[in-house]
């Protein structure tokens, strides 16, 4: 039956997209070669996305990419010429991959920045308890998440745990299909009649993210069972709980969606959809003009916050660096001015209209799944400037990508990116990425044609001239 549908797929897609007034969206743009490609590159973002399932996951998975390609150390490198590949490590929970451009990063770059962590839910300092005969976790929640999605779902356990002694523990739980799970047990709807007064937002409380750890009590009771095979299987001991960082996240793989298989469902597509497109269009960009990088950055979702977001000096340390080692010389004004010539995308995905609930978006202005990239005009000061959103749009029609714009209801919805925070900086920013359907859930929706040609569009973005800043 797999053997069918795929050969359905790539026999039916072109017949599709020539047919219509509105021929498939950006189905209809691509050549039958070009729908191949973007099937085959949704099966590599599927496998990016099936493993890199937190920003520590995803950045071990770009920087082995980084390697694999020839990328070196940029704060260990002390020269920097055209072609160059360098990376910046950022605490193992950011990253930045860079081509050294022909012209001087002095003059300005271009940059791609995209966010790498997605709602989830994170343990306490203080985890395990026992309740009813169970060990249970604590927990505190990540991000913008509906809560009652998280219950009756599996759950994978990831993250690090670092100990006194200055080891580093891995813990990795539900990844491998012979893992365990964990699972927030949800009330049956036969006992849970005084429990319907809930609103939507509160059919399962903060506090009620409880999953479920261990039920086999043992001679000392099930909170003590499960201490011992922590101890055992990591060398983990309570108090080290303390210094970790361990997430849960959805244990469902990704998959294809529907007959046609034109959509990819997946976790985590907020926004490491974008930040696949980010690192994979660096590497594929010709030697570029102005020096290029993709930006992946931690804690979007909790407000860019720490070191590690996009708030921190990360990245103009990083361009400074860049600059030292390209010129031999470094100076504030330096730094100040090939910022002020520096282009930046910020990537991330938006609400696309749902088939169900479409009077929520203001139809005319809204994004539609499978109908190309985006450019989001939020209003309010958030938007670029209309002469760079000229370029952008230049570079749209030169490349023959579809797109199209969002905006959303006056005084009903809206959403951040980390644009804010660069643009703070004196470069020219412009928000854009793709639409998906059921964002900020468990299981979110995006199309294979939207993703190839996000990935299409950055390539460009990278390659091309461009014009500097004021």
């Amino acid at each position: 039956m797999r053997t069918v549908l795929r050969v359905l797929v790539l026999l039916t897609l072109p017949l599709l997209a020539t047919g219509g007034d509105d021929p498939m969206g950006a189905w209809g743009t691509l050549s039958p070669d070009e729908q191949k490609e973007a099937l085959s590159f949704a099966e590599e973002y599927k496998r990016f996305i099936n493993v890199s399932r937190t920003e520590l996951t995803t950045v071990r998975e770009v920087l082995a990419f980084a390697r694999a390609h020839g990328y070196k150390d940029l704060f260990a490198t002390d020269k920097a010429s055209p072609g160059d590949r360098l990376f910046a490590l950022n605490r193992d929970r950011a990253i930045a991959l860079i081509r050294v451009g022909r012209k001087g990063s002095r003059e300005g770059l271009r940059i791609v920045g995209a966010h790498i962590d997605s709602p989830r839910i994170d343990l306490k300092a203080r985890p395990i308890y026992s309740s009813g005969g169970y060990a249970l976790f604590q927990t505190i929640y990540h991000g913008g998440i509906k809560k009652y999605q998280w219950s009756s779902l599996p759950l994978m356990l990831l993250g690090r745990v670092d100990r006194k002694d200055g080891t580093t523990v891995y813990v990795e739980v539900g990844m491998d299909p012979t893992d365990p799970v964990f699972v927030i047990p949800d009330l049956a709807p036969h006992v849970d009649r005084d429990y319907r007064s809930r609103t939507a937002r509160e059919v399962i409380k903060g506090e009620e993210l409880d999953p479920i750890v261990g039920s086999l009590p043992g001679t000392d009771g099930v909170e003590k069972a499960i201490l011992a095979i922590l101890a055992e299987k990591y060398g983990i001991e309570r108090d080290d709980f303390v210094s970790g960082e361990l997430s849960l996240v959805p244990a469902l793989p990704p998959r294809d969606v529907g007959l046609d298989r034109a959509l990819v469902g997946a976790y985590g597509q907020d926004d490491r959809l974008s930040s696949f497109c980010a690192y994979r269009a660096l590497e594929a960009a010709g030697p570029p003009e102005r020096s290029a990088i993709a930006f992946l950055v931690d804690n979007e979702e909790t407000g860019s916050i720490n070191n590690t977001g996009a708030t921190s000096s990360f990245l103009k340390d990083a361009i400074a660096r860049l600059i030292e080692i390209e010129a031999g010389e470094f100076g504030e004004n330096v730094l100040r001015n090939a910022l002020k010539q520096t282009q930046v995308i910020s990537a991330d995905v938006t609400t696309g209209i749902n088939p169900l609930f479409a009077g929520v978006q203001e139809s005319t202005n809204a994004a539609k799944v499978g109908h190309g990239v985006v450019i989001k005009r939020y209003g309010r000061g958030q938007d670029a400037h209309s002469e760079f959103i000229a370029v952008i749009r230049g570079i749209l029609d030169k490349e023959g990508i579809a797109w199209q714009t969002h905006t959303y209801k006056v005084d009903v919805g809206g959403g951040g990116t980390i644009a804010r925070f660069l643009s703070k900086e004196n470069m020219d920013v412009i928000d854009m990425g793709v639409a998906i359907l059921s964002m900020h859930s468990t299981f979110s929706l995006s199309s294979k044609a939207d993703l190839f040609l996000l990935y299409r569009f950055l390539t460009a973005f990278y390659e091309g001239e461009g014009v500097g800043g004021r």
